[in-house]
């Protein structure tokens, strides 16, 4: 599947200059890039899937589900349902951007301790229906940001949070806009916020377990089952 950042030269620097631009020039960003580009293989578990360990781990968490998110948008983008509108293809293809945005950049921070390449498997979606096409697209965004929302609290670097922070707003926008595109008005549903008004979370077991569904590669996460 073809992926966008990758077909030019000096993709990581475009990557590097993209998320400076929406981190921040300050000295916490380029600390969080430099340090990162010196990590070494010792957060990776047991196989090349799995998660690993610490802020590593988690971080390669996101990792996982940015990458089946940004193939899933550079799909549905490359092939258009049936009827898709221009502010359809306007907001899908912001979303796949996005997408594409964060998973370099994932890529970029872990360096040699990042998890493979995943391979998806989305023959459970018929691309050139809209309600198959956005029906994964809402499992897919409320999943990212139920996860993001789980896991986050396992960060201890102060600056990958706030990372996290400002990826997981970005999910949310998603999550609302697809949910809005299949119901006008749903944007805050109670499937999706709990009656305190807080978004609802799941476990990284949760979460890998129906990203697994959409994978050819899977995923483990073996050393943070006890967060099940």
């Amino acid at each position: 599947m073809k992926t966008e950042l990758n077909k030019t030269t000096g993709g990581a620097n475009m990557v590097r200059r993209s998320f400076l631009r929406y981190a921040g020039t300050g000295a916490a960003a380029v600390a969080i890039l430099g340090a990162a580009s010196c990590k070494k293989d010792y957060s990776k578990g047991s196989s090349s899937n799995d998660i690993g360990i610490g802020d590593m781990g988690v971080l390669n968490f996101a990792y996982a589900l940015e990458q089946l998110e940004a193939a899933f948008y550079l799909q549905v983008v490359a092939t258009p349902y049936s009827g898709i509108t221009t502010t359809e293809t306007a907001y899908l293809t912001d979303i796949k951007d996005h997408e594409v945005l964060h998973r370099d950049f994932f890529k970029t921070v872990l360096g040699t301790s990042a998890i493979q390449t995943l391979t998806p498997d989305f023959s459970k979606i018929n691309f050139s229906d809209r309600a198959s096409v956005l029906g994964a697209a809402k499992l897919f965004e409320d999943t990212g940001v139920r996860a993001y929302d789980g896991a986050g609290y396992l960060i201890e670097n102060v600056d990958y949070l706030a990372i996290a922070g400002k990826i997981v707003s970005v999910e949310a926008r998603h999550a609302a806009l697809i949910s809005n595109l299949l119901t006008p008005g749903s944007f805050v549903a109670s499937d999706q916020v709990d009656t305190n008004g807080l978004n609802y979370t799941n476990t990284i077991a949760e979460v890998l377990a129906a990203a697994n569904g959409f994978l050819k590669t899977k995923v483990t996460a073996s050393n943070f089952n006890y967060y099940a």
